[in-house]
């Protein structure tokens, strides 16, 4: 499938996935005969992939890491696993505290909208 496509598929952007290609983030997209490229289904995956670890606030650094490990000639070694395993580990424990603040915050809005809405004094 074209760019266009795989954009409409994946939820990201056209210039999106040209920028992810250039950063050396997606795998060798086939090309046709134009030279065009023309995106596999997998290739269509990788990309929700990319476009779920942004979303959690996952820095485009470790994203690009995480990618060129997962892309590597041999991804499967223990190095590459391990290396994957410790972007994924310390990203969840942030995304834990970011959770905790987040939820902190909602309580103090509520707090905020009950006083407001005169259904609490302050």
């Amino acid at each position: 499938m074209l760019i266009n496509d795989a954009a409409r598929a994946s939820g990201l952007s056209a210039d999106t996935i040209r920028f992810y290609a250039k950063s050396g983030m997606l795998p060798p997209i086939a090309r046709d005969a134009r030279g065009w490229r023309d995106f596999s289904p997998g290739d269509v995956e990788w990309l929700k992939t990319l476009k779920h670890l942004r979303n959690t606030g996952m820095p485009l650094a470790e994203v690009k890491r995480f990618a060129q490990s997962a892309h590597a000639p041999d991804p499967n070694t223990p190095e590459h696993r391990a290396l994957r395993l410790n972007i994924m580990q310390r990203h969840a424990h942030t995304l834990a505290r970011r959770q905790t603040e987040l939820d902190a915050c909602a309580k103090y809005l509520a707090h905020k909208i009950a006083i407001y809405s005169g259904q609490k004094d302050s």
